[in-house]
């Protein structure tokens, strides 16, 4: 639990102090935001405000993970590691989108097949390494068992003779995971503060659980209802980093907003968040605990799908918060509201997380 502890509080005060510094660097350099005329008018006025800030939370979370197992004299483990890895490494492309953005002012940054590829070959290290580094009861960091709260009975490995269909497989379902959450963080990140607080919540809900497993870990208290996961602690400390580096950035990001995240930022907090299913063996209960992520990306799809079939648009604008903006709702009440409806959805996840516990027990 100190360790849970000290990286939550480094991380936020890396974030807090660090991130004005960031600022004025920024701002000496000219690294201002670029601005879509076809957007809301009222998104004008945010034209030049510094970006890639994510870049703080990505050093704030690394930073603080390392004093956090320097400080306890605890090795890391593969688990922590991988997720850190698949947030930095997601951070890197969306840091060199935000880059080319900024730097020939222009709303597109790489090229469409550029991002994918970046963020595929990514996702596939990570999904292939996660498999690997059993440790002594056999446990690697993830499992080609598809899981909800815990795994399930739906197994990937589905051939005894061909056992990298299996592999295949989860590669597949890992990075279809971490293209959704990843984009879903990215299209929230609309306005001051949105997905930087839902984000917030994302993680501090994932310390809850890694703290949970960590207590009921069938290495520890062996029971009908244990939690058969490799490195539960040291996936608390991982969100609790995140959580902490969140939490300092959004008193910065916070409306009126002196920085914004960037694609640097949306891209790093959604791969982390889809390694900590993956390795928290919580799959398909994320799609629970970042509802709000969801809805974003389905109004996109929504309204995408809908203008595609029949011309006609479902909402004024996508994604979703953009809608309420166009129906008059000032931008402070949109992101206050939507991040209730994210904390219902956060508080809804870890009620169905305990539940399962409480009867399976």
């Amino acid at each position: 639990m100190k360790a849970v502890l000290i990286a939550a509080g480094v991380s936020l005060l890396i974030a807090l102090l660090g991130t004005p510094a960031y600022i004025s660097f920024l701002v000496r350099k000219h690294y201002g935001q670029f601005v879509r005329d076809d957007g809301p008018t009222s998104h004008h006025t945010k034209r030049g405000t510094p970006t890639m800030g994510g870049a703080v939370i990505i050093l704030a979370s690394l930073g603080a993970y390392a004093l956090a197992h320097l400080l306890t004299w605890w090795p890391p483990s593969a688990s922590g590691l991988l997720v850190m890895f698949l947030m930095a490494g997601l951070g890197l492309v969306g840091f060199l989108d935000d880059y080319i953005k900024i730097s020939k002012q222009r709303s597109l940054g790489l090229r469409s097949w550029q991002k994918l590829a970046g963020q595929g070959i990514v996702g596939l290290v990570f999904s292939w390494l996660v498999l690997q580094f059993p440790n002594s009861r056999g446990l690697t960091p993830a499992s080609t068992v598809i899981s909800s709260v815990r795994d399930t009975n739906l197994d990937l490995d589905v051939s005894s003779t061909l056992p990298w269909v299996g592999v295949l497989l989860f590669v597949l379902w890992a990075n279809l995971m971490i293209a959704g959450t990843s984009n879903g963080v990215n299209l929230t990140d609309g306005l001051d503060g949105l997905a930087t607080g839902a984000s917030t919540m994302v993680f501090a809900a994932y310390v809850i659980i890694g703290t949970w497993q960590t207590n009921q870990s069938c290495a520890i208290t062996p029971s009908a209802g244990c939690y058969e996961v490799r490195d539960p602690r040291d996936l608390a400390v991982v969100a609790a980093c995140l959580m902490g580096a969140c939490f300092g950035f959004l008193w910065w990001n916070g409306s009126p907003a002196k920085i914004f995240m960037g694609d640097t930022g949306s891209l790093a907090l959604g791969g982390a968040l889809a390694g900590l299913a993956i390795c928290t063996r919580t799959e398909l209960l994320v799609v629970v605990l970042g509802g709000l992520f969801v809805l974003e990306a389905l109004s996109v799809i929504i309204q995408v799908g809908s203008f595609k079939t029949t011309r006609k648009r479902v909402f004024r604008m996508a994604p979703l918060h953009h809608h309420f903006e166009l129906l008059g709702w000032a931008e402070i009440t949109v992101v206050i509201r939507f991040w209730i409806i994210a904390g219902l959805f956060v508080a809804l996840g870890i009620g169905l997380f305990y539940a399962e516990w409480v009867v399976g027990a």
